[in-house]
């Protein structure tokens, strides 16, 4: 064994961390190692066994544990009489009641700490019992050798200096660490009514800068910062009958920044068992921040889901509607009442469809088609459509001039979004107003990140910081009942993120609503942009059409659009029909197969076909949004449903260029 002495350990404090999880045991000993030698043991028993071998400066020990708990565990310690001094931390994840803790205290605890543990208030807990422990050691040392050479007066004057000048050294040094954390320390007596706080260590000026000298000395009092509707909660003396109280409340300093403290007490006992308290206030407001992104997270990630759940059956319903809708406007001879009800059956049908798109857009999850979009081009299509839907008592102006770059987004996808934020303005002016809409170059400092800005602004009533936390979520809406679904501003959210933007909302209660949208540009390309290949349904007269889709309904309506603009169509209800057809030698130009089919699915089908007849074409169509499965696909094309004719004789046509390349 090596002498600690010649290691030049001497004196060096140990800290033991005693629990049975290994993940807590590592980030304790991480947080830790920096103070002092960490040893981790995961039991009792262990414990006491490493008690016997070697001294430890502090103990941290996990209350409820397998075989031996940390209270008879710290019952043993204390009846060694070599380690019935050292310093025990009791760690408790649920143990939270006064009764647990004066358990602990009367098991000879020092503190008692709650899980998940601060790591910096932890360090500095500990900290000062490592330093304690050292300090400690070192004056045992002086000591002997005090007694040594005791008739070396002057030497033993020296060296008292020596210490007492590494004392002021490790005082001030824990003065220093105090100060420099975003923490403010402060005692108060039990009182009637209001709690008065006053304040002794930290770093005060960390949460009200240069003022904080008037409230060490009274002149001011800390609580001109905190939030009106939380002033009766931190005034109150509430709580006093228990020996730790805990409080949050929202923080507005003097520069205006915005925070939420946690304030936490806990009793001591003074002269004649008068009460007293010490406390400590942390800034959270991360911490409180990570929680609302994470909530706000897990309702996307819920919804979405019930978005992929839903999304294939409803657009398998819209898609034969639709269809139907349009076959039987196209065949029959309609009267002026007849006609109108027919156009009522397809705008709901429609809205439908729409709606279904906006829950999926939410979800990021909707299928996009990124192109090159000029600003101008996509504020005359815009102003347009947004001129009807706005009331005479509503003005608009559009600023959208030449930048010399093209958005890159899905261009239906960013008219609705801007169409959607439109109208919200109008909607935030009852009385009338003006809505501003600019595209320009965004700022940014990005190496090769260039993005285009589009700006919606009114003069509306605005929203509070409240409704403006919220605004973005999935069915949230200040409109009144039935005028809201509360899908517009999560859709364009959704978009956003999706399309690798950044979407940012200001308002002012009154004065009004600014919607920032930042999204990638790029310089114009001389290739025509997929948008614009759409060919007329013309294209199927002639051509021989394979249609696969399981759904009678979806089947029968498709092929009757198909037939209605030319194409002879062959319908088959499974995939494994339309392989045996190809096999027995019948041909076709282009294969139409749904996705989601029993047995052999819409991709599994177009791969044997892709054996048999490499340059037929295919194209695969589909209501469902979340099959992982469809955001790779390489030499078919893709459809969504309710089917746009246009969209799907395009995507025929580009299937025949691929099947010839």
């Amino acid at each position: 064994m090596i002498d600690k002495e010649e290691n030049g350990e001497a004196g060096r404090g140990r800290i033991l961390i005693v629990d049975d999880d290994e993940r807590n045991l590592l980030a304790l000993s991480e947080t830790l190692k920096s103070l002092a030698e960490v040893t981790c043991v995961s039991s009792g028993k262990e414990a006491l066994r490493e008690l016997l071998q070697d001294e430890f400066a502090v103990i941290l020990l996990d209350v409820y544990m397998p075989e031996m708990d940390g209270y008879e565990t710290a019952a043993i310690i204390r009846e060694r009489k070599k380690t019935s001094q050292v310093p025990i931390i009791f760690l408790s994840a649920v143990n939270k009641e006064t009764s647990h803790l004066m358990r602990g205290y009367e098991m000879g605890a020092v503190d008692y700490v709650f899980k998940p543990v601060d790591p910096v208030v932890l360090k500095t807990k500990v900290g000062v019992f490592v330093d304690l422990f050292e300090t400690r050691q070192r004056m045992e040392e002086q000591a002997k050798l005090e007694s040594s050479l005791r008739e070396a007066h002057l030497r033993e004057q020296l060296d008292r200096i020596a210490v007492e000048r590494e004392l002021e050294r490790s005082e001030r040094r824990q003065a220093s660490i105090l100060a420099t954390l975003p923490m403010a320390i402060y005692e108060s007596r039990s009182g009637k009514g209001r709690m008065e706080r006053r304040f002794v260590g930290g770093d005060l000026g960390y949460f009200i800068g240069e003022n904080a000298a008037d409230v060490i000395a009274g002149v001011r009092r800390f609580d001109e910062w905190v939030h009106p509707e939380d002033l009766s909660s931190y005034e109150t003396s509430e709580g006093d009958d228990s020996d730790a109280v805990t409080i949050e409340y929202r923080f507005v300093g003097p520069d205006g920044r915005k925070r939420h403290l946690l304030d936490q007490r806990i009793k001591l006992v003074g002269k004649d068992d008068d009460p007293q308290w010490v406390g400590t206030i942390l800034d959270v407001t991360e911490r409180r921040e990570l929680e609302e992104r994470l909530v706000h997270a897990g309702k996307l990630d819920a919804l979405g889901q019930l978005t992929g759940g839903v999304a294939h059956d409803f657009n398998n319903l819209l898609a034969a509607m639709l269809g139907g809708i349009n076959v039987l406007d196209r065949r029959l001879e309609l009267g002026a009442s007849e006609k109108r009800v027919i156009d009522q059956m397809r705008y709901a049908a429609e809205q439908g469809a729409d709606l279904v798109k906006r829950m999926t857009a939410f979800a990021r999850k909707q299928d996009l088609t990124p192109a090159s979009i000029n600003p101008q081009e996509l504020c005359d299509a815009v102003s347009g459509l947004a001129d009807h839907a706005l009331g005479d008592g509503v003005s608009t102006s559009w600023n959208c001039a030449d930048t010399g770059l093209h958005i890159y987004a899905d261009r239906n996808q960013l008219q609705l979004a801007i169409m959607n934020l439109v109208i919200n303005a109008r909607d935030a002016m009852p009385e009338g107003g003006k809505i501003d809409v600019s595209i320009d170059v965004a700022d940014t400092t990005a190496k090769g990140d260039q993005r285009l800005r589009i700006v919606v602004s009114d003069t509306g009533h605005g929203m509070t910081e409240k409704v403006l936390k919220k605004v973005t979520e999935p069915f949230f809406t200040t409109k009144s009942a039935g005028k809201g679904t509360g899908l517009g501003l999560s859709m364009v959210a959704g978009f956003v993120d999706q399309s690798g933007g950044e979407l940012q909302i200001t308002s002012v209660v009154g004065k009004g609503t600014r919607v920032e949208i930042l999204l990638p540009a790029r310089l114009p390309s001389a290739e025509m942009d997929n948008s614009r290949r759409a060919r007329e349904l013309s294209w199927f007269k002639g051509r021989k059409i394979a249609l696969v889709d399981d759904d009678e309904g979806v089947r029968i309506v498709l092929s009757e659009q198909l037939r209605d603009a030319g194409a002879l169509v062959e319908e088959f209800e499974r995939g494994t029909d339309i392989i045996e057809a190809v096999d027995e030698g019948r041909s076709y130009d282009v294969v139409i197969s749904d996705f989601a089919m029993p047995g052999l699915n819409g991709m599994e089908t177009l791969e044997s076909l892709q054996i048999a007849a490499p340059r037929m074409g295919k194209v695969l169509i589909t209501g469902n949004i979340a099959d992982e499965r469809l955001s790779d696909l390489k030499d078919v094309l893709l459809v969504h449903k309710p089917i746009d004719p246009k969209a799907l004789a395009s995507a025929c046509a580009k299937s025949l260029e691929i099947g010839v390349a």
